[in-house]
């Protein structure tokens, strides 16, 4: 089931086309990736399709309307947003950033879910340890990790993160990403951000390959991540390996 679609979207800045002509659905039950390389627009993209960055031109409608008809609280309950920034300049305990999740269901039958919606995020991301701590006192690391469990305490039934491994490492990159697979899986329609060729080859249903603004291919992770497309796109000699039968993207050194 489509959960909402984009037709012909077009951003410009100053003259710059930063998206042309992009169409796009997201579907429930799906992990789609956002790939291409640094500037391809790939975080303008995820904005459009949130509905924090206005087109110049075509449309964005969620249940049939468009984005723009919707009021913020209502957005707020169909999505949640996770940015590159998510900056928290007051210190505020861990446990009350999370908590801040739910206020798009304050006065619904919702609210009784906090705690436990609350409390399933906290699981998801393994910052149980440091629900006391201050929110300043914290590294970069387990800032994204709060930051990601504010998003999923939310509980929408579509979720966009906007390079959600970036800060983290290896472990809970994997994390990460076990938990948007685990989203997806249950319903949800799951927008994710990578920079990661081989993350998203290893956890998406559907790619979509970026490039100068230009939505360049979409399909499945063997259809998308050829060595010669990568090639082509971001200049870099690849080989694609396969893992579990899921496509590994390697530079070619040497």
């Amino acid at each position: 089931m489509t959960a909402l679609s984009a037709d012909g979207i077009a951003v410009i800045y100053d003259r710059t086309a930063i998206l042309q002509d992009v169409t796009l659905d997201v579907v429930a039950g799906e992990l789609l990736a956002l790939v291409g390389p640094n500037g391809a627009g790939k975080s303008t993209l995820l904005g459009v399709l949130s509905g924090d960055v206005n087109p110049t031109h075509g449309s964005v409608t969620l249940d049939g309307r468009p984005l723009t008809d919707h009021r913020a609280v209502e957005l707020a309950r169909h999505r949640a947003v996770l940015t590159q920034e998510n900056l928290v300049s007051f210190p505020f305990r861990v446990g009350e950033v999370i908590e801040m999740g739910r206020a798009p269901w304050a006065r619904t039958p919702s609210f009784e879910d906090d705690e436990a919606a609350v409390a399933e995020a906290v699981a998801a991301t393994d910052v149980g340890h440091l629900l006391t701590r201050r929110i300043t006192s914290l590294s970069g690391g387990e800032k994204a990790r709060v930051a990601l469990a504010r998003v999923l305490a939310q509980h929408t039934p579509i979720v966009f993160l906007d390079e959600p491994t970036a800060a983290l490492d290896l472990r809970h990159q994997e994390d990460v990403m076990r938990t948007a697979r685990s989203l997806a899986d249950a319903g949800r329609a799951v927008v994710v951000v990578l920079h990661d060729l081989s993350l998203a080859g290893a956890y998406a249903d559907r790619i979509a390959l970026v490039s100068s603004g230009r939505l360049v291919a979409t399909g499945s992770p063997h259809d998308v991540l050829t060595a010669d497309r990568i090639g082509e796109i971001y200049g870099l000699r690849v080989q694609v390996l396969l893992q579990d039968d899921r496509p590994v993207v390697l530079p070619v050194r040497g």
